[in-house]
């Protein structure tokens, strides 16, 4: 009863439990934010304003999306 009971909840928060063992590991959370300095064309910054203006979404929120 009881194991049944641990592997539910180490399916449901698998993800934390993976970045708790990561953290042990390196020291380092997978969800802190750094800045970064990008280059992007005119053309690119524009159509990610749109999409900000559209969205209501942060730029880094559009571009962390895309990548995720």
């Amino acid at each position: 009863m009881q194991l049944n009971k641990i592997k539910k909840i180490m399916k449901k928060y698998k993800r934390e439990f993976d970045a708790l063992e990561n953290y042990d590991k390196t020291r380092a959370l997978p969800f802190h934010r750094k800045r970064i300095d990008l280059t992007l064309s005119v053309e690119t910054i524009n159509k990610l304003k749109k999409l900000r203006k559209e969205t209501g979404r942060p730029i880094s929120h559009i571009i962390e999306e895309k990548f995720a």
